[in-house]
């Protein structure tokens, strides 16, 4: 039986911002989701953990169950903890960053998501919870200026 305890516990994702360079461009690999909440929006790929899993085989299997992408090198960012990020209830994530550089590795939305697409960091549409925040200060800490 598992251990059960008297106190809520928050839930825990991760989620991945995948940032390509095309020519001069910058972008950033964003999904469509496909369920509540947020459906039809754009987001970072990303998820719940399993029980099983720790943050970074949570964070690739996330990336390749909802692009198709494999065999990136990620790297651990930063965690958004904001109480009202999530309107499923409190969620933390824990968000990863890679860099592709190739241009040939096609995209291909699978598991909860509509689209894979590549977008032009100064061309972003709305995204969904927080993560405009967080690209935001990705793209500040990596010394990116003028996404917006």
């Amino acid at each position: 039986m598992p251990y059960t305890y008297k106190y809520p516990r928050p839930a825990l994702t991760t989620d991945c911002a995948v940032f390509r360079k095309v020519k001069n461009n910058l972008e950033l690999l964003l999904i469509q989701r496909d369920r509540y909440p947020f459906e039809g929006m754009w987001a970072l790929p990303g998820g719940f953990i399993e029980m099983d899993e720790r943050l970074h085989e949570a964070a690739s299997r996330e990336l390749e169950e909802e692009t198709g992408l494999t065999g990136i090198r990620l790297t651990p960012f930063k965690t958004f903890d904001a109480i009202d990020r999530d309107p499923r209830g409190r969620t933390i994530s824990f968000i990863f960053c890679g860099f592709l550089d190739v241009t040939s590795k096609q995209v291909k939305a699978a598991s909860d998501a509509r689209d894979a697409r590549w977008f032009n960091v100064k061309k972003l549409p709305e995204l969904a919870f927080d993560h405009a925040e967080i690209v935001g200060e990705i793209l500040k800490e990596k010394g990116v200026t003028n996404y917006e």
